[in-house]
C-alpha cells in the first residue's frame, strides 16, 4: 500500500491573491505545507499539483515529484469533479492523502494519526475526511434546519453536525478517479478541531491564521 501526499496549489486565486505564496509567518504556506509533509516517515512522496511553474519550482526544492496541471483544469469554471479525477490520474500510488496548503494549523500528530486511521479502517471505510462540528443555529430557505425554533436548545445541545474542511483526505487512486472525489461512497469523518481546521478562504482567514501559527508554532 503505496500512500503518496498530493498538494494542489494553482495560481488565479480570487479572494485570497497569490494567497499559497504570498509571505506568511516569515514563509508562505506551500513551504510550510511541504516542510511538514517531508516530516511525515508514513508517506513515501509528495506530488505537488500545479499549473504555475513558480510553484512547482518550490516543490522541485524539496525534491518533491510535480505534475504540471493543465490550465484547464485550474480555471475557475472547471468543475471539482473532473478536477480529482485529473489530479487522480497523474498519480502513480496506490493510496492519495489529498492535502490543501491551506490548513497550516494542522498538526503532524494529527495527519499521522489520520493514516493509521485509514490504514486500521480501509475495509469498512472507502475515505477519511477531515471535519469539524459545527454547534451554530443554521437556517435555509427562513427555515431552521438544526433545530426546533418553539424549543430551542443550548448551543453544546445542537445535533452534530460536521462540515467538511479538507484539510487532510485519503482515498485510494482508483476510488478517487471513480467517484471523481476526494470523498467516497462510505466515508469515514474524522473529527478534528476548528483551530486545525481553519481554512483559509479570505483576507479574514489569512490574517487569523497567520496569528495563530505565530502564536502557537514560532
Amino acid at each position: 500500500m503505496k500512500i503518496k501526499a498530493l498538494v494542489p496549489v494553482r495560481s488565479g486565486s480570487m479572494r485570497v491573491k497569490n494567497k499559497n505564496i504570498r509571505p506568511f509567518a516569515g514563509s508562505t504556506l506551500l513551504d510550510i505545507k511541504l516542510q511538514q509533509l517531508k516530516r511525515i516517515s508514513q508517506l513515501e512522496g509528495i506530488i505537488v499539483n500545479s499549473n504555475d511553474n513558480y510553484m512547482l519550482s518550490i516543490a522541485e526544492k524539496y525534491n518533491c515529484q510535480t505534475v504540471k496541471r493543465d490550465e484547464y483544469y485550474a480555471s475557475n469554471t472547471v468543475s471539482m469533479s473532473d478536477v480529482y479525477k485529473n489530479m487522480a490520474e497523474n498519480c502513480d500510488c496506490d493510496i492519495i492523502a489529498y492535502i490543501n496548503v491551506t490548513n497550516p494549523l494542522l498538526k503532524d500528530e494529527t495527519i499521522i494519526r489520520a493514516l493509521e486511521e485509514y490504514k486500521k479502517n480501509n475495509e469498512k471505510y472507502d475515505s477519511l475526511n477531515s471535519a469539524h462540528l459545527v454547534k451554530e443555529f443554521m437556517f435555509k430557505d427562513n427555515l431552521p434546519i438544526n433545530y426546533d425554533l418553539r424549543h430551542q436548545p443550548r448551543s453544546q445541545d445542537l445535533p452534530d453536525i460536521y462540515a467538511l474542511n479538507f484539510a487532510i483526505n485519503i482515498i485510494s487512486r482508483e476510488k478517487m478517479i471513480e467517484c471523481k472525489n476526494v470523498v467516497g461512497y462510505q466515508p469515514y469523518i474524522y473529527g478534528i478541531d476548528e483551530i486545525e481546521a481553519t481554512d483559509i478562504d479570505n483576507p479574514i482567514d489569512f490574517d487569523f491564521a497567520e496569528f495563530m501559527y505565530k502564536k502557537t508554532r514560532i
